[in-house]
């Protein structure tokens, strides 16, 4: 039973709301919905960020990307910035949830509830964004790799607020992609999922970063997976070698919309066609946003 509800209206009101005690809510499209599931109560104090107009924002920022934590699925997806350079951010935000939950969820809110499955993570760890967090005490930024540490779990303290998502300019000629596996088209979370982000010059791959999402306790990066591309061509040899990898670096659980061994077996064909779709629009080809539905045939 929630006991105290604060409206912070400023950056300054929700840091000192999180000082004593409340927990952030923005979207509430996890918040509340898992309460109502019976996965977690309510906290006992709460402050809504959602009239924080400063945290709203999606700029370009010199070829890279700054997301403020209120940004939506739905203004993600729409910016051509993102659609432009962050194709695998733009297939993420795409599919997460139905339209309302694009409407209402924020970026913050799914990066801050650290799900294993979650769909923007892997686009945001392979593009090598980093998240900043306030409190009282000042700033500091942490690699999202460093910020999730288990199942709903983050590295951020009680009275920290993610404030913003910083994602660096891609080099030339890089091409993203990410791709999951799902049982329905809406409302949906991934059963298995795939992010890559490749980089060519003079017809090899110079630069890779493979990630499986729904695959482990956090999401991650498949180092065998990225070394199997790196130096190559991007040739059909390549693609084969770093599915495989990713596949046989996943640790998958089995649960109730999938088995482990199903799990592994549709790792290698979800990061096949993410690294395939990553590879074509590095070279300039057409996938139409979101890559799952347009590699799927829907």
């Amino acid at each position: 039973m929630t006991r105290s509800f604060t409206s912070a209206a400023t950056l300054d009101e929700a840091v000192a709301a999180l000082s004593s005690g409340a927990r952030p809510v923005a979207g509430g499209t996890d918040l509340v919905v898992g309460a109502r599931q019976g996965k977690a109560p309510l906290p006992d104090a709460i402050v809504a960020i959602d009239r924080v107009e400063s945290l709203r924002h999606l700029d370009d920022a010199g070829g890279g990307l700054l997301l403020g934590a209120l940004a939506t699925h739905e203004a993600i997806v729409a910016s051509e910035a993102v659609r432009a350079r962050f194709t695998a951010l733009a297939d993420a935000s795409a599919i997460v949830g139905s339209h309302a939950t694009r409407a209402n969820g924020t970026i913050g809110g799914n990066v801050m509830n650290a799900s294993p499955a979650m769909d923007t993570g892997g686009p945001l760890l392979c593009l090598g964004a980093t998240a900043t967090l306030r409190s009282a005490a000042g700033e500091r930024s942490l690699a999202l790799d460093e910020l999730w540490t288990g199942p709903g779990a983050t590295a951020a303290a009680p009275d920290e607020l993610l404030v913003s998502i910083d994602v660096p300019a891609p080099a030339d000629r890089t091409g993203s992609a990410y791709v999951r596996l799902e049982y329905r088209r809406q409302m949906e979370i991934a059963v298995v999922g795939a992010t890559a982000v490749v980089t060519q010059a003079d017809g090899a791959i110079i630069d890779a970063r493979v990630a499986i999402t729904a695959l482990s306790p956090t999401i991650r990066r498949v180092a065998e997976a990225e070394r199997a591309l790196v130096s190559g061509d991007g040739g059909d040899a390549d693609v084969g070698a770093a599915a495989r990898a990713a596949a046989e670096g996943a640790a998958p659980i089995s649960d109730v919309r999938a088995s482990a061994d199903y799990r592994t077996a549709m790792a290698e064909v979800v990061a096949r066609r993410a690294i395939a779709a990553a590879i074509t629009r590095a070279g300039g080809g057409d996938v139409p946003i979101p890559a799952s539905d347009a590699l799927y045939g829907a």
